[in-house]
C-alpha cells in the first residue's frame, strides 16, 4: 500500500497522486458502510494493481479541515481574488470571505487582479480598508505578469484554493502561473458586470514549485450558521489589540466604554470594516431567532 493525495474525483473514480504517478482508483465499499466519502484533497492509502495500473482506496487519513462548497479537504490557505475593475468589487462577498477564512483558521492572501485595466488606479481607494488589516495583499495582472512571481512564491509547497466571484480572472492567473494548463477563461458581461463560470468540478493542480492549487467551480457560497455571535469578533484580527472594554463579554456594539468602538472613533480601525462587523453580527442574531 502507498500513500497519496486525491487530486480529482469524477463519477466514482478518484485520481490519486503518489508523487511520481497518478492512479485511477475506486473506493472500497466499506466507506459507504461508514457513510464516509473520499473527496479531493484527502490523503489516502491505496492498493495498486500493477497489471491494470489502477488501484483501490483502502484508508482515508483524518482531515485537517474540510470545506463544503467546494468539497475539498486539507486546504492550507486561500487566495481571495478580486478585480480592480470589470467586474466591480462585491464588497459584501469580500468581507464574508475574510471572516469565513479567519473562522476556519486558514492563511489568506487578497489578490487584486486586473490592475492593468484600471488606468486611474481607482482600486487604491476602493481597497483602502485592507491597509488596516494584517493580511497579505498582492496586486496582479495576468496580462502584464505583474505580481505573478509573488503569487507563485505564496503558493509554494502548500495546498491552496482560489476564492472569488466569476470573472475576476482566477483561471487566467492559473494559466500565468503554469502556462501548460491552458484553462478555459470566461468574459465579463457588459450588462450584468458578472463573469461566467468556467470550471465544472474540483481538481487539485500540481504546480512546478511543489504546491497544489484547487481549481474549483467557485468558492463563493458558505454557511456561517455554525458560528456563535461571540465568536465573530475574533474573526477581525484588527480588533484584538483594542479589546480593552469595561465588560469582558463586550460585543463591541451598544455597550459603553468599549475599546473597539473608541478605536473606530480614533481612526485606528477602519469605520467601513466595523460597519460590516455590526451588519454581520445582526445577521447572526437574526438567524439565532429561528
Amino acid at each position: 500500500m502507498v500513500l497519496g493525495t486525491i487530486i480529482k474525483g469524477i463519477d466514482g473514480f478518484y485520481y490519486v497522486d503518489i508523487g511520481d504517478k497518478v492512479y485511477e482508483c475506486k473506493a472500497r465499499g466499506l466507506f459507504r458502510l461508514h457513510n464516509k466519502k473520499p473527496i479531493v484533497g484527502d490523503r489516502v492509502k491505496i492498493e495498486i494493481d500493477e497489471n491494470s495500473k489502477t488501484g483501490y482506496i483502502v484508508d482515508i487519513k483524518d482531515r485537517k479541515i474540510e470545506l463544503i462548497r467546494p468539497e475539498i479537504a486539507n486546504v492550507e490557505q486561500v487566495i481571495i481574488v478580486v478585480s480592480a475593475k470589470k467586474p466591480d468589487i462585491n464588497m459584501n462577498l469580500l468581507q464574508n470571505l475574510l471572516v469565513y477564512t479567519e473562522y476556519l483558521g486558514l492563511e489568506k492572501l487578497v489578490c487584486i487582479n486586473k490592475i492593468d485595466i484600471d488606468f486611474e488606479e481607482e482600486y487604491i481607494s476602493t481597497f483602502k480598508m485592507l491597509n488596516s488589516i494584517p493580511y497579505n495583499v498582492l496586486r496582479t495582472s495576468a496580462v502584464t505578469k505583474v505580481g505573478i512571481e509573488g503569487l507563485k512564491e505564496f503558493l509554494k509547497n502548500k495546498i491552496s484554493v482560489f476564492a472569488g466571484p466569476s470573472g475576476v480572472g482566477k483561471s487566467s492567473l492559473l494559466n500565468s502561473i503554469s502556462p501548460n494548463l491552458k484553462l478555459k477563461t470566461g468574459k465579463v458581461s457588459k450588462k450584468t458586470q458578472r463573469g461566467t463560470h468556467t470550471t465544472r468540478h474540483s481538481e487539485l493542480i500540481k504546480l512546478e514549485n511543489g504546491g497544489m492549487i484547487a481549481d474549483t467551480p467557485g468558492f463563493t457560497s458558505f454557511d456561517l450558521l455554525e458560528m456563535q455571535e461571540n465568536e465573530l469578533q475574533f474573526c477581525y484580527p484588527e480588533f484584538q489589540r483594542h479589546r480593552i472594554c469595561r465588560f469582558a463579554s463586550c460585543m463591541h456594539d451598544k455597550e459603553p466604554d468599549c475599546g473597539v468602538k473608541e478605536a473606530v472613533y480614533d481612526g485606528l480601525i477602519d469605520k467601513t470594516r466595523y460597519e460590516y462587523y455590526i451588519q454581520m453580527l445582526n445577521n447572526l442574531r437574526e438567524l439565532r431567532r429561528y
